[in-house]
C-alpha cells in the first residue's frame, strides 16, 4: 500500500496539486493511525494531509479511484438464468461469429470480461501512452471501445437474437440475456475508462522528477506572491540546464538515425549488393518555432517564464519568431528578452506595454491571427511548430478558429500552453473549446513545474 500511495502522491503532482515531503508523511502516518479498511476513513485521511486548496479537489477527486479503486464494476454471468438446454444454444451461437466480435460477446455474455493484461494492451494500442489529460483520456477510450468491436455491437446482438430465436429459444430467456449484455456493455465501457484514465495519470507522474525540485514549483502562477515568483526567477537557471542536458542526451542518442532501406539498397546497387553499406536517416531534433504570446496582464508571469526559458534555450532551436498579441499583434524585440536575461521584468513589460498599451477588455487573439496571417505567415513551413501562449479568451470577439485550422496544417504541429484550468474552459468569454480540438497538442501550464514539463516534452517532439 506504502508504493500505491507514493504513485498517488506523484500523479497528484503531475495533475499540479502542491505535495510536499513533509505532507506525503503525514499521509503515510495517517494510515498506519487509521487504516485503510475503512475506505471512507481511507479516503478523507488521504484528503485531508494532501489537499490544501479548494481548487485540487477535483484532482484529488478524479485520481483517488483510479489508484485505490477497483477496476471498474464487475461483469455478470448470463448462463446463471438459463437452462442447460439454453446455455448451449448460446454458446453454439457465439461460437460462429467471427474473432473479435466473438470475444466481445463471450465477454458480455460468460460475466468473465478482459483480464488486466489485456485491458492494458488495447489501452495501450488505443493511444492512452501518448496521452497527457482525462479530456484527451476520453477519446482514447472510445477508441478503446471501437477495437473491441462496440461499433458493430447492435447488429451483432440483433444477429445473435435471430440464431437464438431460430435455435427455439424462449422469448423469455431471451430478454434476460439481452438484458445481463445491456448491464455488462456499460460495466465493461467503465472498465476500459479507468483502465485509461489510469495508465494517463501514470504516464503524467513518470515524467521526470528532477524537474520538479521545488515545492513552489507546483504553486499557480496566479497565486505566486511577489517573493515567491523572485525565488522562481532564480529557480530558472537549474531547469534550463536540466533542459539543456535532457536535449542533448535526446540528439546524441538520434544522431545516428534508423534505418534507411531505400537509402541502402539505392546506395549498394553499384556493389551487387555484396558488400553491404547500410545506411540510416537521421533525425533533426532542434525544433523551428514560432511562438504567440498573450500579454494581458492576467498572463504576465506565464508569459516571462515561458519567454525566459525559450531565451536560455535557443541554443537547442534551429529558429525561433516570437509575437506578443494584446488587442493587436507585435514583433518581440531583443530589447525584452535582454531585460529578462538580466532578470529585469519589470523594463521587458514596460517595453510591450509600450508596443501595447492597456485598453480594459482589451484582447482580441481572433483580430491578432489575422494579423499574423496577413503579415508574417511566411515564417511558418511543414518544419515549424506553432505555439500559442495563452488562455483563450476573447473578449467575446471573433475567434477566428478557421485561421487556427489553417495553421495547423502548414504547420508540422501546433500546440497550445494554457494556463487556465479545463474546468475553466468554454466559461464566460472562453474559446477554448473551440481552440484546443483545432491543436495537436493542449498542455495545461499553471505553474512552474507544468511549464517546465510542456516544453521538456516540446523539445522532444512530443
Amino acid at each position: 500500500m506504502d508504493d500505491r500511495v507514493v504513485e498517488f502522491v506523484r500523479g497528484l503532482r503531475a495533475a499540479g496539486v502542491r505535495v510536499s515531503l513533509a505532507e506525503s508523511v503525514d499521509a503515510m502516518n495517517a494510515i498506519e493511525t487509521l487504516g485503510i479498511v475503512e475506505k471512507d476513513v481511507f479516503r478523507e485521511s488521504l484528503r485531508a494531509t494532501l489537499v490544501k486548496e479548494k481548487d485540487d479537489f477535483a484532482a484529488f477527486n478524479e485520481l483517488f479511484p483510479l489508484y485505490f479503486g477497483s477496476a471498474g464494476p464487475p461483469l455478470q454471468s448470463a448462463m446463471d438464468d438459463l437452462s442447460a438446454d439454453e446455455q448451449e444454444m448460446l454458446k453454439m451461437a457465439l461460437s460462429a461469429m467471427s474473432g473479435r466480435l466473438q470475444q466481445l460477446m463471450d465477454w458480455l455474455t460468460s460475466g468473465e470480461g478482459p483480464t488486466k493484461e489485456q485491458l492494458e494492451e488495447l489501452a495501450s494500442r488505443s493511444g492512452a501512452d501518448w496521452a497527457s489529460s482525462q479530456q484527451e483520456g476520453r477519446w482514447v477510450t472510445r477508441r478503446m471501445l471501437q477495437q473491441m468491436g462496440f461499433a458493430h455491437l447492435e447488429e451483432q446482438i440483433q444477429q445473435l437474437v435471430e440464431m437464438l430465436q431460430q435455435m427455439g429459444m424462449s422469448q423469455e430467456a431471451i430478454e434476460k440475456l439481452l438484458g445481463v449484455v445491456d448491464a455488462n456493455k456499460e460495466a465493461l465501457a467503465e472498465q476500459a475508462a479507468r483502465q485509461v484514465g489510469l495508465q494517463i495519470a501514470k504516464q503524467r507522474a513518470n515524467r521526470p522528477e528532477d524537474l520538479h525540485g521545488s515545492d513552489l514549483m507546483y504553486k499557480s502562477f496566479d497565486a505566486l506572491t511577489d517573493n515567491e515568483t523572485e525565488i522562481l526567477r532564480q529557480e530558472i537557471q537549474r531547469l534550463v540546464t536540466q533542459l539543456r542536458s535532457r536535449a542533448a542526451l535526446r540528439r546524441k542518442r538520434g544522431r545516428q538515425g534508423k534505418f534507411d532501406s531505400k537509402g541502402t539498397i539505392r546506395a549498394n546497387q553499384r556493389y551487387g549488393g555484396v558488400p553491404l553499406e547500410i545506411k540510416f536517416k537521421t533525425r533533426k531534433l532542434k525544433p523551428s518555432l514560432v511562438l504567440l504570446y498573450d500579454v494581458s496582464r492576467s498572463m504576465e508571469n506565464v508569459v516571462e517564464f515561458m519567454l525566459r526559458l525559450s531565451y536560455e534555450l535557443h541554443d537547442q532551436i534551429s529558429k525561433m519568431h516570437s509575437f506578443a498579441f494584446y488587442n493587436r499583434l507585435e514583433p518581440i524585440p531583443d530589447e525584452v528578452m535582454m531585460a529578462l536575461r538580466h532578470n529585469q521584468p519589470e523594463a521587458a513589460f514596460g517595453i510591450i506595454r509600450q508596443m501595447l498599451p492597456y485598453i480594459p477588455y482589451g484582447t482580441d487573439l481572433g483580430n491578432s491571427l489575422e494579423e499574423f496571417e496577413a503579415s508574417h505567415l511566411g515564417v511558418v513551413n511543414g518544419r515549424t511548430t506553432f505555439i500559442i501562449v495563452g488562455d483563450g479568451r476573447n473578449n467575446y470577439s471573433s475567434p477566428r478558429a478557421d485561421i487556427i485550422k489553417s495553421l495547423q496544417r502548414k504547420a508540422k504541429r501546433l500546440i497550445w500552453f494554457n494556463p487556465e484550468p479545463r474546468g475553466k474552459w468554454g466559461t464566460d468569454d472562453s474559446d477554448m473549446l473551440d481552440y484546443a480540438p483545432l491543436c495537436d497538442a493542449v498542455y495545461e501550464v499553471r505553474n512552474l513545474a507544468q511549464l517546465a514539463t510542456a516544453v521538456d516534452k516540446l523539445m522532444a517532439g512530443g
